[in-house]
């Protein structure tokens, strides 16, 4: 797993000019760039890394900052930061995939003005706390409170990142139910096979060793009561 900085698939964008110039000048004007990282920090929006036509590097731009190529930068709508991310970076440890069911995938997600923004699938950034010896000071592994970001590119013009209880995903061979899961429930328990007194395995060397179903307190002593009585 990344620490800070990570790896993305290539993105072929444009940026907004202003961002180059800490929003003080080239307002309403864009180039092209080669968007290839993301930095991820607690407390902060995904930052994206991006180089220029010109060699120059620039790190850390908001998803605002950038626009599809193709399109005028002057006729794409600009959306504030907090209407295209929904949720800041939840550790310094990104996970990066491609999920090959949702690649090129078409998809919408509803915004706070309660519209619908429909856009092509790319990647997923996800986070998790990966050393125990590290005080865990975030929620990306809290069930109830876990959230990935889905790096969408928006029919406007737009990057778009994200999470699941926002998207609905369209697969024509597969959703075919026209409708909004708007019930389902926020999932709050841990999974876990392990976390049961109610079975070992055996105490042997054997490599296809049993499992034995273990008794509670109780059940040993109406046992051994009941062996007493019998005596």
């Amino acid at each position: 797993m990344a620490y800070l900085n990570a790896n993305i698939p290539v993105i072929y964008a444009q940026i907004r000019r202003e961002y180059l110039y800490d929003l003080k000048k080239h307002m309403g004007e864009a180039e092209d760039c080669l968007i290839f990282g993301i930095a991820s920090m607690p407390g902060r929006s995904l930052l994206f890394h991006a180089i220029m036509e010109n060699g120059g590097v620039y790190y850390r731009l908001p998803i605002s900052a950038f626009i599809q190529r193709g399109f005028d930068v002057k006729k794409v709508p600009r959306m504030r930061l907090d209407e295209l991310e929904l949720w800041n970076c939840f550790s310094y440890y990104p996970s990066i995939h491609t999920f090959d069911i949702l690649l090129g995938q078409s998809g919408k997600y509803i915004g706070k003005d309660k519209k619908w923004y429909h856009g092509t699938y790319l990647f997923t950034v996800d986070w998790a706390h990966p050393e125990s010896n590290i005080v865990d000071t975030d929620h990306s592994e809290i069930p109830a409170e876990h959230k990935c970001a889905h790096i969408m590119a928006l029919d406007d013009g737009n990057y778009a990142a994200q999470p699941n209880n926002r998207l609905i995903w369209s697969i024509p061979s597969f959703t075919v139910k026209d409708e909004i899961p708007f019930d389902w429930k926020v999932q709050t328990s841990e999974w876990n096979v392990e976390d049961s007194s109610k079975w070992k395995t055996e105490d042997t060397d054997k490599y296809f060793y049993g499992i034995e179903e273990t008794k509670t307190t109780s059940e040993l002593l109406k046992e051994g009561f009941e062996k007493e009585q019998n005596e």
